[in-house]
């Protein structure tokens, strides 16, 4: 059994290699690649997307799974080695499904369609990426049918991001949620809004880099094992356990961005950071859903970041960096400022607490594209429909609309927006239990002080990596399942005091 789980280990961290190569090329193009080399690096990312496949789903990954089975039973649920052969297990059959080279044409496609889009969004031209769109939607639903037998449509692009959930399930999530957060919304927008001028006056990009990195050193961030590069659409992305690297964006006349960017892509790559050593090279080796991964970008970004105790020890620092700036506004008118409640049209740039009504517009649209009950054509005027229902504004224009998100424009559509909110859901919960072990952890915050609050989090959420499904982590960090309710005293509690 060893010779065999060696064999199977082997050919993994092939394939591993493969996708991390892959990874390298798409972070190059998100960051210094100039446009004109777009569709060569199409092309070697589809080939690299083929390759790997093909060596997953040989027939003879498959033999040795068969033949590892019952050896992994018999090490029971919490082995390392028995987690590595049910998640190697579960990717395989799910994989064997998909013919090699339809995920290198969406590969390829993917990669000319996000440089397009990087033109597009700034040229305010729908028109152009409407017909890579369609192409996208007919590759979104082609993945889909690989998988007969769904309820719906988008079930296997929402397992793959998140596993065990479907539509029907981030639904009825939704709707639960909607019915407590629109009354609580419309409670606070009841009140004057917070003056946030002071967040858009001239901040030096130098000057807002050097403060995001000196905060995110101190969380936890290991730069020996990570760097930051701009890009239009912050992301993280791992190459291996030792180079997990983040990006951001800068506003000149806008702060929050930068800063809260910067701190949000750390919570990602702390998490990836923390995880076993051990399990590098192996399919254990990165978040175990879209949903927990957002869960830690989250809760450093908004539970940590957007705190009271956070800036209680840090603004005086970030005065020193932006005496002219800053110096004249108090701590209470910038908390305010950087928690302000108001309808946006930004998702990335919206509050707390309208947050996930951007991502439950964006749900409900792509579940309607694929079901082919909305039309390409008139995606741009429904987007625009919805906004103005849900939040009372919309876009004048489709850079602000329905190009803002580069999601639908890089992957498939369908899968991508649910966990922004299942994450915002477990970041509270994360949170209360971390709390629940540590109760001095606000108080080592105020003073500048994670390691409590990151050591708790990289035993708990971090060092399994993929090794448990989100449910079963859930279940095993808390006790239950997941549930909405610490997500709403979080936002009660911080937004009605």
């Amino acid at each position: 059994m060893n010779k065999k789980l060696d064999e199977l280990k082997n050919r993994l961290r092939e394939v591993e290699d493969l996708n991390n190569a892959s990874a390298v090329l798409g972070w190059d193009q998100a960051t210094y690649m100039p446009p004109g080399g777009a569709p060569a690096r199409g092309r070697q990312m589809a080939l690299l997307s083929r390759l790997a496949h093909e060596r997953f789903i040989d027939p003879a990954t498959g033999r040795l799974l068969d033949d590892l089975q019952a050896h992994a039973e018999s090490l029971g649920p919490d082995d390392d080695d028995a987690g590595l052969i049910r998640k190697a297990r579960r990717d395989y059959e799910k994989s064997i499904r998909v013919p090699p080279q339809l995920l290198a044409e969406l590969s390829e496609h993917g990669a000319l369609s996000y440089q397009a889009w990087t033109e597009a969004r700034a040229a305010n031209d729908y028109a152009t990426m409407r017909p890579m769109l369609e192409k996208t939607l007919d590759y979104s639903r082609r993945l889909a049918d690989c998988f007969p037998g769904y309820d719906h449509i988008a079930d296997p692009l929402i397992d793959f991001a998140d596993e065990g959930m479907k539509a029907v399930s981030v639904r009825a999530l939704f709707a639960e949620l909607r019915a407590q957060l629109v009354p609580l919304l419309r409670q606070i927008l009841e009140q004057p809004p917070a003056d946030d001028s002071c967040l858009y006056r001239t901040y030096p990009e130098d000057q807002q880099r050097a403060f995001g990195e000196m905060v995110i050193k101190q969380m936890g961030y290991d730069f020996n094992r990570g760097r930051q590069d701009k890009t239009h659409h912050p992301f993280m992305t791992s190459f291996s356990l030792g180079d997990v690297r983040i990006t951001t964006r800068f506003q000149p006349d806008y702060l929050g961005d930068g800063l809260f960017s910067t701190i949000h892509e750390a919570g990602h790559a702390m998490y990836e950071q923390g995880i076993d050593m051990s399990y590098e090279a192996t399919p254990l080796a990165h978040g175990t859903s879209a949903g927990v991964h957002e869960s830690q970008s989250r809760l450093w970004e908004n539970v940590v970041g957007r705190s009271r105790v956070f800036w209680n020890y840090y603004y005086a620092q970030l005065q020193s960096v932006f005496p002219d700036q800053l110096g004249d506004v108090e701590l209470d008118t910038f908390y305010r400022a950087i928690n302000k409640v108001q309808p946006s049209l930004i998702r990335t740039d919206a509050d707390q607490m309208t947050y996930d009504l951007h991502v439950m517009i964006r749900f409900d649209l792509e579940l309607a594209l694929l079901e082919g009950t909305l039309a390409l054509d008139d995606l741009p005027e429904a987007w625009r429909a919805r906004y103005q229902s849900d939040l009372g504004i919309a876009s004048e224009d489709d850079r602000d609309g329905v190009l803002q998100d580069v999601h639908w424009f890089a992957g498939v559509i369908g899968g991508a927006f649910q966990g922004y909110t299942m994450g915002n859901i477990m970041s509270a919960l994360f949170y209360r239990q971390a709390l629940t072990a540590h109760p001095e952890i606000p108080a080592q915050i105020g003073r500048g002080e994670f390691g409590t609050l990151h050591g708790w989090l990289r035993e708990n959420i971090y060092r399994p990596g993929a090794k448990y499904t989100a449910n079963e982590l859930v279940e095993r960090v808390t006790g239950g399942p997941l549930t909405i309710e610490p997500y709403l005293a979080y936002l009660r509690g911080k937004f009605l005091d």
